[in-house]
């Protein structure tokens, strides 16, 4: 097995600050080796070596540039800890959530996409729906350069939020996600609804943060990375309205009921580029979801 040993003094000077002052800041190690990983400069291995070593020179006081005292003990590995990950019991055709028996109706392995059925009662996608009533707004994304919500012509919905707390209906099933997802509640956003009319939709895009992007390091802060998403079908759609994974040929037609899963991350919590999926054009009807998003820590 290779050993990486002194990497970090290995490293061009613009790496060893970039790595100290996001250390500085509480960067998360895993989202910046993610970064080191994606540039193409570096291995996961050489990456994590380096903000080991990095976070030893902290413990010991000592900056990039040599300074400081050598008596604290370094710390342990920030990596040695295997990532946990939310996931579906996928050993059976039917799960057992808490309260109904859920269908598993198709399965891709990579990335993993998972289509549930009879995730909701008919009953409660229509409650669901009728409390968020004539809440909607226009949909809204999130800017890359400084995290505000922003209208964008990509996404052409209408949106609405269900807070914890506000709704029975709602936090039934988020008890149900959680126990499916073997995830806590708390490690979750709310709710967000959005409705599409003809023509409308949401261009390819990934629901992953993007830990170098200064508009997402703020939400990366409320909760870490978005680890999976639920997409909750509320209604049916007489025709388009899919749900689409350009990258892998895979389209998903609402049915009110179920349920769609996919993971945005790897097992090391890196952004997975093949979840690049969308929301296509709406010909006839109304389509209504719910986006129920995963963090790696607690929300809010």
């Amino acid at each position: 097995m290779t050993t990486y040993q002194n990497v970090f003094s290995t490293l061009p000077q613009t790496w060893q600050d970039w790595i100290m002052e996001n250390l500085a800041r509480a960067c998360s190690p895993l989202d910046m080796a993610n970064s080191m990983a994606r540039s193409g400069q570096h291995s996961m291995a050489v990456a994590r070596a380096a903000i080991d070593e990095a976070l030893a020179l902290r413990a010991r006081g000592i900056d990039s540039a040599g300074a400081g005292s050598a008596h604290a003990p370094a710390p342990a590995s920030a990596f040695e800890a295997p990532q946990e990950m939310p996931y579906i019991d996928v050993s059976r055709n039917l799960v057992a959530a808490p309260d109904r028996e859920v269908e598993v109706l198709f399965v891709l392995k990579q990335p993993q996409v998972i289509l549930l059925g009879n995730v909701l009662s008919d009953e409660e996608c229509d409650a669901i729906v009728s409390h968020c009533g004539g809440r909607y707004t226009r949909s809204t994304v999130t800017a890359e350069a400084d995290g505000a919500s922003v209208v964008h012509e990509g996404r052409t919905s209408e949106m609405a939020f269900i807070q914890r707390g506000e709704a029975e209906v709602a936090e039934r099933i988020d008890r149900r996600l959680a126990a499916l997802a073997h995830w806590s509640p708390e490690c979750s956003e709310p709710f967000q609804l959005q409705k599409y009319g003809k023509t409308q939709e949401y261009r390819p895009h990934y629901d992953w943060l993007d830990p170098d992007s200064a508009g997402h390091r703020s939400h990366l802060a409320r909760g870490g990375q978005r680890l999976a998403t639920f997409i909750l079908y509320l209604c049916d759609v007489d025709q388009g309205g899919g749900t689409v994974f350009p990258g892998i040929g895979l389209e998903v037609f609402p049915k009110k009921g179920n349920a769609l899963w996919f993971l945005n991350t790897d097992a090391n919590h890196q952004p997975d580029k093949q979840t690049l999926h969308g929301g296509a054009p709406v010909v006839s009807g109304t389509k209504i979801i719910a986006n129920k998003w995963l963090r790696q820590g607690r929300y809010g």
